[in-house]
């Protein structure tokens, strides 16, 4: 993906994100031999970077698309959810019917409507997709769509400059 799509993103994302901050991981650095930076994304809104992918696609529909749908354990829910009460939109998540009660408590407190799929991720995906296309839903994958890559890539951008010499 060109770097300048994912700066597109950060500008995009400018104003909604928490700053988060990077510090060694003295942990992992002892089993490394070496530095380890971390960049600490659970202080981030919804408490993970999946927030920066989910807003910025998001923020690309159009006003006329209303609906958003997601399938995830989690991380990614949250993100919808939050995302999309954030821009003025429906969210409906699939979530595994195991899923965490914590993990499905929180993205109902984000607005989404919450439907227990099958017992996979992979399978509600599929449900979900198809749950969209009936609905006239955007569905919104959890990583292999470019606008997900390029906001979620604005964390990289973020530690690239907080940390110049890691290499």
């Amino acid at each position: 993906m060109p770097v300048e799509e994912v700066e597109a993103a950060r500008r995009g994302l400018a104003g909604v994100l928490r700053p988060t901050p990077t510090w060694p991981d003295r942990a992992l650095g002892l089993l490394c031999h070496r530095t380890v930076l971390a960049k600490h994304e659970h202080l981030q809104r919804t408490g993970s970077f999946k927030f920066r992918g989910a807003h910025h696609l998001i923020s690309g529909l159009g006003p006329h698309q209303d609906l958003v749908v997601a399938a995830s354990a989690g991380n990614h829910a949250q993100g919808v959810a939050l995302a999309a009460q954030l821009q003025g939109k429906r969210a409906v998540v699939f979530m595994p019917a195991g899923a965490s009660l914590p993990k499905v408590a929180a993205t109902r407190a984000y607005g989404a409507e919450v439907r227990f799929g099958p017992p996979t991720v992979d399978e509600c995906i599929v449900e979900a997709r198809s749950w969209a296309a009936e609905h006239g839903g955007r569905f919104v994958p959890p990583f292999d769509d470019p606008a997900i890559i390029a906001g979620q890539g604005t964390l990289g951008l973020e530690l690239a400059e907080e940390a110049p010499d890691a290499g």
